[in-house]
């Protein structure tokens, strides 16, 4: 009867820590969202008060030290590019927390899956950086 009740309990809170990450994973998305919104809002207000982007016509980001500049500088179009980058890495971070969520549930197939996923999403960062695709 203890056996049952111990398998019982263990498969209870398995249950309840697997609602507690699905909330953690929903709250780091809304929260992300909300958040890049807010940086291109503010971006987008800094555009309209000085009424330029901070750089000259045609001109494109190529490189992140260019972004951190702009930054640095309020740059409009640098402030705007900052909150599309939030926005990026929201779902990235949800690929981290997915990651986290299946070594608990102890899914080895799942974990490694995800864990790919998430390496093939490092490996385009790194060639969309240093190869400008």
């Amino acid at each position: 009867m203890s056996n049952q009740n111990n398998v019982k309990n263990s498969q209870s809170e398995q249950k309840a820590e697997n609602i507690r990450i699905e909330q953690l994973i929903g709250k780091i998305m809304r929260i992300g969202v909300i958040i890049s919104v807010i940086i291109m809002l503010f971006g987008l207000v800094l555009y309209i008060v000085t009424g330029t982007t901070g750089f000259g016509s045609h001109y494109y980001l190529t490189s992140f030290g260019q972004l951190l500049k702009g930054i640095i500088s309020l740059k409009p179009y640098s402030i705007m590019m900052l909150g599309v980058f939030a926005l990026i890495l929201t779902p990235v971070l949800r690929v981290v927390v997915s990651i986290y969520s299946f070594y608990k549930e102890h899914d080895k197939m799942y974990v490694i899956i995800t864990t790919i996923v998430f390496i093939i999403l490092l490996i385009s960062f790194f060639l969309g950086t240093f190869l400008h695709l």
